[in-house]
């Protein structure tokens, strides 16, 4: 599995927030599914409402997520 990392925007009426998140996914495709999913159930936001701008496969040096980080390099 590779680390991606999805940056985009919460668009609503009274709501405008910016987001990035880093994932483990098989491809680009499934990284985005996965992102809308998660940002829909915690936040109860539409798909119409979620913005992706950017998708974006990280080396394991680039990632935040210590958690993550750990997982991908097999610590």
């Amino acid at each position: 599995m590779k680390a991606f990392k999805v940056t985009g925007q919460i668009k609503k009426p009274r709501l405008n927030t910016p987001f990035a998140r880093e994932l483990l996914a098989d491809k680009s495709e499934h990284a985005v599914e996965k992102v809308y999913a998660e940002i829909g159930s915690r936040h109860r936001v539409k798909r119409c409402h979620i913005t992706i701008s950017s998708v974006k496969e990280i080396s394991v040096e680039e990632i935040e997520n210590p958690i993550l980080k750990k997982i991908v390099a097999g610590d």
